[in-house]
């Protein structure tokens, strides 16, 4: 394998339930929990997939399994403490014999450091180890008392493994870059992921052509800065792709009907992404493009490495593409130093932007980071109002962009059935969930896409009738 590169996995598509029997009657069986972000819920269907081969059955409560794992997430303190409460909460499994392991970014961080502090974990796995899991798995079983499996930093090992347990049968994700090289002041993830390495473009497409092939219409490719990608060979076709030319590529695969992408960095958003997506219709009209703060003294504190009106330059792009592009972004108040001048600037920008979401965050220092060295830390009150005061500008930005929709026909991805309320859930191409009814007669099946009519709006989804 060359430097920085992936072979192309083997992925089959195991369904919910689907076991393999051991030697025997007896199954050995696992419980998994994932916290965090997208990245970490396609890392545990990488988990899923290894324990399955080597053997082990999936089981929906942790007094049903022996070993129980944590696939933990960092970047929020309260994230990282959730799971240590999780942890002391179930010592009393302990007596049944049962194993405790940790996985993901909480696992990478704090390292050997987690036996002391949750002496029952008999295995701690960082991100960049999955593909270990096996011979980790082979030590615990003979019984072994601790297991470590951590990944240098600095290396250019393959971050796949060669099963993935795909949980949805319509909808799945492709790893295209893992880690991070930007190193933001308030960020974990470069010491938790460690640097920037990218799958060859020729393994990424082999794997959407196996996903197409397997029934797969809707991809995502995920990434901690997704659009940083870089084709670390040039392939059969002798030209390494740009990360446009892959989502290009990855548009046009036969079978392929929707492409997302999460998430990118502003400062390596180029102007050939929106040109890719007035290209190829497969492309999704969203693009989620994390700002942080809108005050040019803050972004510099973060190490955001970008302006304010660079940022705003991106958002040009998007608006002045062929067809609606849905904004939306991640925002931190309370960073320390933002004054109420920095906070107001962040709220103009809401306005200007007209995001159709945002997700917010209350500053949280995080170990290793260059914020922990900061002054004028902001009391946890003031973080509580600033947040509170965004969120309902925010919704008040909701409203009027979702109103906008009342009256338009949309195609949505059928997800499933509220039997409730007699209602289906889909899905638009602009990452809005639209809810709506139909006829009983009508023989819709999740996966399907469907022309639906939007009736009404809320601040964070739309309901209308489908269309005959």
């Amino acid at each position: 394998m060359h430097k920085g590169g992936c072979r192309c996995t083997r992925l089959p598509r195991i369904e919910p339930g689907y076991t393999v029997k051991m030697s025997g009657d007896s199954h050995k069986t696992f419980y998994l929990e994932t916290f965090g972000c997208q990245m970490n819920v396609h890392d545990s269907e990488k988990v899923i997939g290894t324990l399955v081969h080597e053997g082990y059955q999936q089981v929906e409560t942790v007094e049903q399994a022996d070993l129980i794992l944590y696939n933990t997430c960092s970047i929020r303190d309260k994230a990282e403490q959730k799971v240590f409460h999780r942890l002391a909460d179930y010592k009393k499994l302990l007596a049944q014999g049962k194993k405790f392991g940790l996985l993901g970014c909480v696992a990478q961080q704090e390292g050997e450091k987690i036996f002391e502090r949750a002496p029952h974990v008999a295995m701690v796995c960082g991100s960049a180890s999955y593909r270990n899991l096996p011979q980790m798995l082979i030590q615990i079983e003979a019984g072994k008392q601790r297991v470590t499996g951590l990944d240098d930093r600095e290396t250019d090992e393959c971050f796949e493994t060669e099963f993935t347990a795909r949980t949805n049968p319509h909808r799945g994700y492709i790893t295209i870059i893992e880690g991070c090289d930007k190193f933001c002041a308030y960020c974990v993830v470069p010491f938790t992921r460690g640097k920037e390495r990218s799958r060859t473009s020729e393994s990424v497409l082999a794997e959407a052509r196996q996903m197409a092939d397997l029934g797969y219409t809707e991809i995502q490719l995920l990434g901690q800065n997704v659009n940083s990608y870089k084709d670390p060979d040039c392939g059969s076709s002798g030209k390494k792709k740009t990360f446009a030319e892959l989502l290009a590529a990855v548009g046009e695969v036969p079978g392929i009907r929707r492409v997302r992408f999460t998430t990118s960095h502003p400062r390596d958003f180029g102007r050939d992404i929106i040109d890719a997506i007035d290209a190829v219709p497969t492309l999704c009209d969203h693009v989620h493009l994390p700002v942080q703060s809108g005050s040019d003294r803050v972004l510099n504190a973060m190490q955001r490495l970008y302006t304010r009106e660079q940022y705003l330059e991106r958002i040009a792009w998007m608006k002045s593409a062929k067809r609606e592009i849905s904004i939306t972004s991640d925002v931190i108040v309370g960073f320390p130093g933002e004054t109420e001048e920095d906070f107001a600037e962040t709220l103009s920008l809401l306005d200007e932007v007209g995001y159709d979401a945002v997700f917010t965050f209350k500053y949280s220092p995080r170990p290793n980071t260059p914020s922990l060295a900061l002054e004028d830390a902001i009391p946890d009150q003031e973080k509580s109002r600033r947040l509170e005061a965004l969120m309902a500008r925010q919704k008040e930005i909701q409203i009027a962009r979702y109103k906008r929709y009342i009256g338009e026909v949309v195609e949505v991805m059928v997800e499933g059935k509220n039997e409730a309320r007699k209602q289906w859930i889909g899905r638009t191409s602009h990452n809005k969930t639209l809810n709506f009814t139909a006829h009983e007669e009508s023989a819709l099946q999740a996966g399907s896409y469907v022309k639906v009519k939007a009736t009404q709006s809320f601040p964070n989804s739309l309901l209308g009738e489908l269309m005959i």
